[in-house]
């Protein structure tokens, strides 16, 4: 967090410095989107943006749907896909109960013409996963409790941001990318065994850093402006495509998101944003990722989340920007047992020459 800290010192020596100016001047705070939307928008042929993003990811309580199910009830109810395999239990026999991400994301955004804007973005992941072991074969008797953790590297993704129409009032892009294999699908943890024993395995899939595959981008953004206020909406996918090295593909992803942004000042605005975002089940299976765990089994991983956003944007006239959204689902519905999400917090700066 101390990058951050930094970049939020400097931004504000010098937005106190610089000339305010009228809500109804060239500055707005709101025309870029609010800062958890991915490729908003474009920029002037020869321009540059610099982009640094926060996201802290907080997941607690298992659901099956959109109901609570307890680490009890998983172990008892919930049947191990491995079961029939040398010291496979019939039920799940491991339970994670919280999990946190934090991503630092690193963008760059130019534009070569007056019609597109290329844009490249990598991120610096790490994930920490709590869980619960039940001890034998089957019973309710907790054995423990362990973590496990992974840091590195994610998919990098590049991007080209095409111009379909603007007006005074209006703007509509596409988006169109490729996101790279440059996050691992490899790591490994040590866990708490059911027998009381502490291997080294391959740590499921929720724990993996990077897809395995090159993976396609798709999007469709539009933006309004009127006198004080502003609204937009976007469509965002990204399309698996092929099997990676471990035999498996992740799940499509797709989101459709739309907001609305206020001005308090020309440099100040507050904005609301709701987004559905929906995730498919891996296919295939890694066969060194096997254990008595839900996050183990692939068709535990589909999801659908209904999630609302309050932001906060600052702007001024020397190109700095700096924003921060609070994000909480409003409806989940998890191919459990999962675990659900509980917040999100974003905070970015940006920065245009």
């Amino acid at each position: 967090m101390s990058i951050l800290y930094t970049l939020i010192s400097l931004w504000l020596m010098n937005f106190f410095v610089s000339t305010s100016v009228a809500a109804d001047e060239r500055l707005r705070a709101d025309d870029h989107a609010p800062i958890g939307v991915m490729a908003d928008h474009y920029h002037e042929v020869g321009e540059f943006m610099f982009s640094y993003r926060y996201m802290s990811m907080s997941m607690r309580d298992n659901l099956i749907g959109n109901d609570s199910v307890s680490p009890s009830a998983i172990v008892t109810t919930t049947q191990n896909r491995f079961f029939g395999q040398p010291m496979q239990p019939p039920t799940l026999r491991v339970v994670p109960t919280e999990m946190t991400m934090k991503m630092h994301m690193l963008g760059l955004m130019y534009a070569p013409t007056s019609s597109l804007t290329l844009m490249a973005m990598l991120n610096q992941t790490s994930k920490n996963m709590d869980h619960v072991t039940f001890q034998g074969m089957k019973g309710e008797q907790q054995l423990g409790t362990f973590t496990t953790s992974t840091s590195g590297l994610g998919d990098t993704s590049l991007s080209a941001l095409v111009r379909i129409s603007e007006t005074e009032t209006s703007r509509l892009h596409a988006t169109l990318g490729v996101s790279l294999p440059t996050g691992d699908t490899d790591a490994t943890g040590t866990v708490l065994a059911p027998t009381g024993m502490r291997p080294t395995l391959r740590l499921p899939y929720p724990m993996q850093l990077g897809s395995g595959t090159n993976d396609l981008i798709g999007g469709l953004t539009y933006s309004r402006f009127h006198e004080r206020w502003s609204w937009g909406s976007q469509w965002r996918s990204i399309v698996r495509t092929g099997n990676n090295d471990e035999g498996y593909t992740l799940g499509d992803e797709h989101r459709l998101t739309t907001w609305y942004s206020y001005l308090l000042s020309a440099g100040v605005s507050w904005s609301a944003r709701l987004e559905y975002f929906e995730r498919g089940n891996i296919d295939g299976i890694d066969p060194l990722i096997k254990a008595p765990v839900q996050t183990a089994d692939p068709s535990h991983q589909g999801a659908t989340r209904l999630d609302v956003a309050l932001g906060l944007n600052f702007a001024n006239e020397g190109g700095h920007r700096l924003a921060l959204e609070f994000v909480v689902p409003l409806e989940q519905d998890l191919e459990g047992p999962q675990l659900g999400t509980s917040s999100q917090l974003i905070l970015g700066y940006q920065y245009v020459f």
